[in-house]
């Protein structure tokens, strides 16, 4: 996944990092994520979602709020209301860059920001949630014990996610007098509410809040038993999934065709675990799909493995092909289904026994009031489909290198 970094004016003149994470195939839309309270643009959430999206097409800018992570400025003193105006000036950048963000992404405070954010952000057409709260001011609840001593000395040092953080009274009096419901029920976007009943740092019924105020078109779908920051690496692949497959109604996700005859482009593989073997397979129509290998051979079995893949070619070419024929033919074929195994067999009849051979079977089904001789006919026509003619003739598979730039992976926080 290529990604670059960049940094932007925020609302005070600070320059603010981030992250621009981009497909390596067609590039379909470009998502903004906020991230949550006192965290930053490399949490593992943050990069792990940032990551899938862009694997599924779509562009994700990602950032440091004010004095936070590698950005410039003193968070002491911040406030909610900077931060819904960090990333508006985002949104700005990045469509000052050809990349005016159409989905916006925010994670617990960072998601009642863009809830915020959105009426100033015109490209948007959609907003998910993850983990917010309805009411800013639920923050505070963070560090109640210290309110008093911030009240008395206009800011104080808390401890947040195991590491101390400068808050001012400013961001305190702003959080607390943020309401949401306006801009919630004035949102005019699609918005999708991702919540894990069991998040014990911002309660389900703040989903419940957030879900009542807003109009149709409006989703709501359950973490689970997702903790707050998303850290299982599959709870964070499950959150991206249902993000792409729901921005689908609302953002326009597709690829130009290619016109009739063109080459139909890259097939792309990248690796999504490191540690195990899922692969994201992007096409050059951005069709997405993933590859892995059974539990039993170290994957995680949530994609099919290459051999079904290529298994899945031939049924799908066999297919194709056979529905061509009958439909030029006129002839009353009402469905095809083909099954295909693959298995590997010693070579005995070439005369090579010490070696194997890979043999698919296929059995293909056809439904439809046809004669014996039109059944015979597709069979026939089946063994053309260009698909098998490779496979029983062979290919050459040519091999270059790409050496990828080395950049250090940001160090992972807790908060």
């Amino acid at each position: 996944m290529p990604s670059r970094k960049l940094t932007f004016t925020g609302h005070d003149g600070a320059q603010l990092a981030a992250r621009l994470d981009l497909p390596e195939g067609p590039h379909l839309a470009t998502a903004l994520f906020a991230h949550c309270f006192t965290c930053s643009k490399d949490i593992p959430a943050a990069r792990r979602i940032s990551g899938r999206l862009a694997a599924m097409g779509i562009a994700v800018l990602r950032f440091d709020f004010t004095g936070l992570g590698h950005s410039e400025g003193e968070f002491a003193n911040t406030s909610f209301t900077s931060n819904v105006d960090d990333i508006v000036a985002a949104a700005a950048h990045l469509k000052s860059e050809g990349f005016a963000p159409s989905l916006l992404v925010g994670h617990s405070l960072g998601g009642a920001a863009v809830l915020r954010a959105a009426g100033a952000i015109a490209s948007a057409k959609a907003v998910v949630t993850i983990g917010a709260p309805s009411d800013p001011g639920h923050v505070t609840h963070n560090f109640a014990d210290a309110l008093p001593r911030i009240k008395a000395d206009g800011k104080a040092p808390v401890m947040l996610g195991g590491r101390p953080v400068m808050i001012g009274q400013g961001f305190v009096e702003d959080v607390s007098a943020a309401a949401l419901t306006p801009a919630i029920g004035a949102l005019n976007r699609a918005l999708l509410v991702l919540h894990a009943p069991r998040d014990e740092t911002v309660g389900i019924e703040n989903a419940t809040a957030i879900f009542a105020a807003a109009k149709h078109p409006k989703s709501f779908v359950t973490l689970d038993n997702a903790d707050h920051l998303i850290t299982r690496p599959a709870d964070a692949e499950y959150v991206a999934d249902v993000i792409a497959a729901w921005a689908g109604r609302y953002l326009d996700l597709r690829a130009p065709a290619p016109p009739i005859g063109a080459p139909e482009g890259v097939t792309r593989v990248s690796e999504a675990d490191a540690n195990g073997f899922l692969q994201d397979v992007t096409s050059g129509n951005a069709h997405h799909a993933l590859a892995d290998e059974p539990v039993a051979y170290g994957g995680t079995n949530k994609g099919m493995s290459p051999y079904q893949f290529l298994a899945a070619g031939l049924g799908a070419c066999t297919s194709m092909t056979v529905r061509m024929y009958a439909r030029r033919k006129g002839w009353p074929l009402s469905h095809i289904s083909v099954d295909v195994t693959h298995d590997r067999m010693h070579a005995q009849d070439a005369g090579t026994p010490n070696e194997r051979i890979d043999r698919f079977t296929r059995v293909i089904t056809l439904a439809g009031d046809l004669s014996d001789d039109q059944h015979k006919r597709l069979v026939e026509i089946a063994d053309k489909c260009p698909v098998h003619k490779t496979l029983e003739a062979g290919a050459k598979v040519k091999t270059v290198l790409r050496v990828a730039e080395n950049e250090a992976a940001p160090a992972p926080q807790d908060a």
